[in-house]
């Protein structure tokens, strides 16, 4: 682990979860029109099983996690323990179909939609 408190709960987040959401409000209740749109992809792909973390919620998670990934914005999405990218490449990742293809190479299960 790091001497860096916040980013040990960030990393124990990643390897607890396929899936991490770090996002403004929840999964149910999305506080931003980009984090909802990454909520709304996942579902589209069949991800149901996800941790979100509501940044909101705590600062200096909302701080820390730009800084783990060296990414300055919010929401930030980590398959893996590996960080995918923010509401614009998540959503043209999954245009693409190349998000699908990440989950599969990944061994994510996604349930089949409708």
């Amino acid at each position: 682990m790091t001497t860096n408190p916040t980013f040990d709960r960030i990393q124990k987040d990643l390897g607890e979860n396929d899936i991490v959401l770090y996002m403004k409000g929840t999964k149910q209740v999305p506080q931003c029109g980009f984090s909802g749109t990454v909520v709304q992809v996942l579902e589209r792909v069949g991800v149901r099983d996800y941790k979100d973390v509501n940044v909101l919620a705590d600062a200096e998670i909302r701080e820390g996690i730009k800084q783990f990934a060296d990414w300055p914005t919010i929401p930030q999405l980590y398959v893996k323990g590996e960080f995918v990218g923010g509401c614009d490449i998540v959503r043209e990742m999954y245009q693409s179909g190349e998000l699908q293809e990440l989950l599969r190479s990944k061994g994510i299960k996604t349930e089949t939609a409708a």
